[in-house]
């Protein structure tokens, strides 16, 4: 069996929650393997929606098995708030239904308070952070320091590891000229929610080795976009985890060679939240169209997204750091009804032409997309499931993104419904 692993290819917000829930039907675990609840996805099964930030997208449906891997950094209260949201509408959290790293990266209010703290603070660049603590959490993972999900089980040892950590944030808090932290109030804040997440731990690089073997089919769900990531994306305005396929393995314990089939899932057009350099942003009709027609907002934040034409350089980038073996294409009727749509197949810089963004963040900043201009379509894809369905350009528009990019289109989405899909290769092979 085939084991899958979904990421962006873009700058996050790609559709990533409708084509995971659509392969977690076929799959037996779903695993979320970095970041946290600063980025979330609506499903929407049977007209109802459910929004999930933290939890994997296999917890909606019965008899799969939910994982959050090590490379997730778990703020405790947010994720019993969207465990209770989530039973509130009818969905069973069990440990029977979830599993947790015993090795995860917890968030505390110290992590919250310091990402606030420092965004209001940068009187240079506004990296755009959602203020949730999943940046200061990482620093506290990689400075060796971090509170761990197994740490809740053992409170003697507890209160020295949180000293460990007061050590640095007390600093920090002295050099912001912020009130300093108790060792209490930290123990108390985790005693508080002890006993309703040991429960869910569990050891689980085993738990996927032994799913592995026994022929389960295992799907990696990734969260924000390749753009994003610390290392390949448009740095400093990323976020603080690799969000790139490699990743599944490190953030979850199950090696590289067990990655199957890397679904990229790639917006038919380009959207970007918060700051940071967009080369194909439409700041005029053409943006507002987009972003009004797609309903362009934050499921977390509820931010408003910015809007432009699809960049073929930056997918075809995204293609090569994740290893893709083919894309998702969703949100394709968001383009009906436009007369004619531009594609961007690499940029200009300083009278030179380039196929590729470059690393420097001030050269983001200067370069200049060289676009095709291809014709729009009238005729409505929204809902189409056969290729037979769509308008000819609608389907010259697809065929050329796939040349571009340099990865075949293996689904297509063509509306928020889970059935409205045109399905071109089973990412399972089954």
């Amino acid at each position: 069996m085939a084991n899958v692993v979904v990421v962006g290819s873009q700058w996050g917000d790609e559709g990533k929650g409708k084509i995971v829930d659509w392969l977690s039907q076929r799959a037996d675990l779903v695993v979320r393997f970095q970041g946290g609840h600063n980025a979330g996805h609506t499903l929407v099964i049977d007209g109802i929606s459910y929004k999930l930030s933290l939890l994997p997208s296999g917890v909606v449906r019965p008899g799969k098995l939910g994982v959050i891997g090590n490379g997730v950094v778990i703020d405790p209260h947010a994720l019993l708030a969207e465990i209770g949201r989530l039973t509130d509408q009818g969905v069973k959290i069990s440990p029977e239904n979830l599993q947790i790293a015993d090795n995860a990266t917890l968030i505390l209010s110290l992590h919250r308070e310091l990402d606030g703290l420092r965004e209001d603070a940068n009187s240079g660049v506004k990296i755009g952070t959602t203020r949730r603590g999943i940046g200061p959490a990482y620093e506290d993972k990689v400075g060796r320091r971090a509170i761990r999900v197994m740490d809740l089980a053992n409170p003697d040892s507890l209160r020295g590891k949180i000293e460990r950590l007061l050590t640095h944030h007390n600093a920090l808090l002295r050099g912001l000229r912020r009130p300093e932290i108790s060792e209490d109030t930290i123990f108390d804040e985790l005693m508080a929610v002890a006993e309703e997440i040991l429960p869910y731990r569990a050891t689980v690089w085993k738990l996927l080795g032994e799913a592995k073997n026994a022929g389960k089919r295992i799907l990696f769900e990734g969260a924000q976009g390749t753009l994003l990531d610390i290392d390949h994306g448009t740095y400093p305005f990323v976020t603080s985890s690799n969000t790139v396929a490699g990743q599944a393995a490190a953030g979850s314990g199950l090696g590289p060679g067990s990655l199957d089939f890397i679904l990229g899932i790639t917006k038919a057009y380009t959207t970007r939240v918060g700051e940071g350099p967009f080369p194909t942003e439409q700041e005029n009709e053409i943006g507002q169209f987009l972003g009004e027609k797609g309903h362009e907002f934050g499921t977390v934040t509820g931010r408003k997204r910015r809007c432009g034409w699809f960049d073929a350089a930056l997918v075809r980038q995204a293609v090569s750091t994740n290893g893709i073996s083919g894309i998702a294409l969703t949100k394709l009727d968001v383009l009906d009804g436009m007369e004619e749509l531009k594609i961007c197949t690499g940029y200009k810089i300083d009278g030179r032409e380039i196929d590729h963004l470059p690393a420097s963040q001030g050269e983001q900043a200067r370069v200049e997309p060289i676009y095709e201009t291809l014709e729009g379509w009238n005729e409505p894809t929204v809902g189409a499931r056969t290729w037979n369905d769509l308008p000819a350009q609608a389907i010259k528009y697809v065929r050329h993104v796939e040349e571009l990019i340099g990865a075949p289109v293996t689904m297509l989405s063509t509306s928020p419904e889970r059935e409205d899909t045109i399905l071109v290769e089973d990412p399972f092979h089954d």
